[in-house]
């Protein structure tokens, strides 16, 4: 089961930040997740090897995010939860957007949402409320639509984007599941951009792989669950 990156103990999540160093690049900030020995990491070692999928995301022709970003949770830089997350929804979901016609820049639009993804860090669906990778789902409509704080229909759109990936990832429930989690949100950004963008992006259910790699599986209740799809 995979927990701390370096002594792979189980992690702890405290109430109130404290001043951590990060036991990789010995970089001080203020985090409240640690693992029960003491050791943090901090977003960007945890994140090191991201920029990878540039280059996958730059090769696909597939419309499918689902697929896409199960690619990208194969390569080596992807752990069994983490703030990487953050980005690789948002990615997943451009590409296909484009490959299945919408009308977007991919490159830019890929160190966009790197950008901003970036900066939602690990454990925000605890501690804020709002899971990180339904964040990216609506980062990835804001992107797909060019959005600012002053914009009329597209602000409005990324916002309810948001709110639907949110809701589907709360109807789940806890723990988080960061890869559940993901495939919630890029299956609610899916149906929203067919219906609201008029691009009409593959739409495949996956069965989970991942389960053996997560102490807090949730098993049956997860709509991924390979035991739930034993008879299909």
């Amino acid at each position: 089961m995979e927990e701390c990156l370096i002594c792979k103990a189980p992690l702890e999540y405290l109430t109130e930040d404290q001043m951590m160093e990060c036991a990789v690049c010995h970089k001080q900030e203020r985090s409240k997740t640690r693992c029960i020995n003491g050791h943090y990491v901090c977003n960007d070692c945890h994140t090191q090897g991201m920029d990878s999928i540039f280059g996958l995301c730059l090769g696909e022709t597939s419309c499918d995010p689902v697929a896409i970003v199960r690619r990208m949770m194969d390569l080596s830089f992807c752990h069994m939860h983490g703030p990487e997350h953050h980005v690789m929804v948002g990615a997943a979901l451009l590409t296909a957007y484009k490959n299945a016609g919408g009308n977007l820049e991919l490159e830019s639009a890929l160190r966009e949402m790197y950008s901003r993804g970036k900066e939602v860090p690990g454990g925000a669906c605890g501690f804020w409320g709002a899971c990180g990778a339904g964040i990216s789902a609506g980062q990835f409509l804001a992107i797909a639509t060019a959005s600012t704080p002053l914009a009329r229909e597209p602000w409005g759109l990324s916002n309810q984007m948001t709110a639907k990936a949110l809701e589907c990832i709360g109807r789940a429930g806890g723990p988080r599941c960061c890869k559940r989690d993901s495939f919630l949100a890029i299956l609610a950004a899916v149906d929203f951009a067919r219906e609201h963008l008029g691009v009409e992006m593959e739409r495949s259910v996956p069965v989970c792989s991942y389960s053996g790699q997560n102490s807090q599986c949730i098993g049956r209740k997860c709509p991924f669950s390979a035991a739930n799809h034993k008879n299909s």
